[in-house]
């Protein structure tokens, strides 16, 4: 029983951090989503192409300027 009432507790929390978000807000953050993306979705095909992956980061840094936090446009993996 008490799974389940912490269970509606945690909910209940996360349901209040969402409506913190004004309907503007959200679609603003969807279209960064979506910028990143394609931003993302150019990197790799700029790594495909044969392009040295210092000119694609560089690519992406300037892609993702003002989108994103750190130098890798929100995403970073390893290596």
């Amino acid at each position: 029983m008490n799974r389940i009432a912490f269970f509606i507790f945690a909910v209940s929390l996360s349901w209040g951090a969402v409506a913190q978000h004004s309907k503007k807000e959200v679609e603003q953050d969807i279209a960064r989503h979506r910028a990143m993306a394609e931003a993302h979705e150019a990197a790799a095909k700029c790594l495909e192409s044969g392009k040295k992956p210092e000119q694609c980061t560089k690519e992406l840094q300037t892609a993702c300027k003002g989108l994103a936090l750190g130098k890798y446009c929100g995403m970073k993996h390893a290596h």
